[in-house]
């Protein structure tokens, strides 16, 4: 009676897995068959998902170098967490309210910005670019501080509707600053007119601090700055140099970043060191050195003699004869 009542709780339990079949007249239809245990889940129709394909620029990559096995075992052996440096090191310095401008979304953040026509009028964008991102740059820290003072004021006040703050990375971005013939950083850039307009003003030519930029442009005062206008500048007779320079500087750059820098710096060093010494095999060449022949040993005796210097003694001259004047006074005096 007991392997009886087990079997019926068992059919009862499992009586969700079993279904009454195709009855005539009824449609046919696609259930999805339910999952038993230890079987293998159904198939949804989605591809699993693939493995990144492997990358030579990402097996080089110090980061991920030090992040293997075998490395990370080595510095927790030292007593040092580089799982938590990496990642400390990952963050970014700036403040993420303020979007970045990089080569790929200048056009449709800026260029191609969506507005009013009021919008478009009044549209103001300040832009700092900053060097930070190097760790090495005090007057970066210090204006980029500035700026994201400027910004919470602004927000906080909300009395700058058409003003649109922003962040350019100077070692990240290299169209945008080629273009705008942009060399140095950190600096402050005002761009109106959907960046037809720029002006530039460099840390030692504006005042930034306690409040000082929000003032300068809540006033208008970059007005009083006249904009760009060379012939390199946006609408000038040589922008497409400009322009064309800056599209290959780009294409460059999205090449050699896929290259880790401690390859970088060991390849140029290399190539530089090679250069070197093929310049200076041009040059002119010294002469080769004469070869000594060494002396035989002589005795001191002869030695002596050798070196004794021989007194020259001067031919005597031969007797003059008397001239034929001085013989016939001779004669006529007998």
């Amino acid at each position: 009676m007991k392997l009886f009542g087990v079997l019926a709780l068992a059919v009862a339990a499992n009586a969700q897995y079993f279904s009454e079949g195709w009855v005539p007249g009824q449609a046919v239809t696609a259930e999805p068959s339910a999952p038993s245990s230890g079987g293998p889940p159904p198939s949804t129709g989605q591809k699993p998902q693939q493995s990144e394909p492997f990358s030579f620029s990402s097996f080089l990559d110090i980061n991920n170098i030090l992040a293997s096995g075998p490395v990370k075992g080595l510095f927790e052996k030292a007593g040092i967490n580089i799982t938590e440096r990496l990642e400390a090191a990952a963050l970014s310095p700036w403040d993420d309210r303020i979007p970045l401008i990089t080569d790929e979304n200048y056009f449709d953040m800026v260029v191609n910005e969506t507005m009013t026509e009021e919008e478009e009028d009044k549209r103001v964008w300040v832009i700092v670019v900053s060097a930070q991102s190097s760790r090495q740059e005090a007057i970066s820290k210090y204006v980029d501080k500035a700026f994201d003072d400027a910004f919470n004021e602004t927000t906080i006040a909300g009395d700058l509707p058409f003003v649109r703050f922003a962040r350019i990375d100077y070692l990240n971005v290299t169209y945008v600053t080629t273009k705008w013939s942009l060399w140095t950083a950190p600096a402050i850039v005002i761009l109106t007119d959907r960046g037809q307009t720029l002006r530039f003003y460099r840390t030692n030519q504006l005042r930034i601090a306690n409040g000082a930029l929000r003032e300068f442009v809540r006033r208008e005062a970059y007005l009083a700055t006249p904009p760009w206008s060379s012939a390199f500048a946006p609408g000038g007779s040589r922008e497409f140099i400009l322009e064309f320079f800056a599209i290959w500087m780009a294409k460059i750059y999205r090449f050699t970043v896929r290259v880790p820098r401690w390859v970088m710096i060991l390849a140029s060093g290399s190539i530089a060191s090679f250069a070197i010494n093929l310049l200076h095999g041009f040059g002119r060449k010294a002469p080769p050195a004469k070869k000594t022949v060494p002396r035989a040993p002589v005795a001191s005796g002869a030695a002596a003699s050798a070196t004794a210097p021989t007194a020259v003694v001067p031919a005597a001259a031969p007797p003059s004869s008397p001239s034929k004047a001085k013989q016939r006074k001779g004669k006529g005096k007998k």
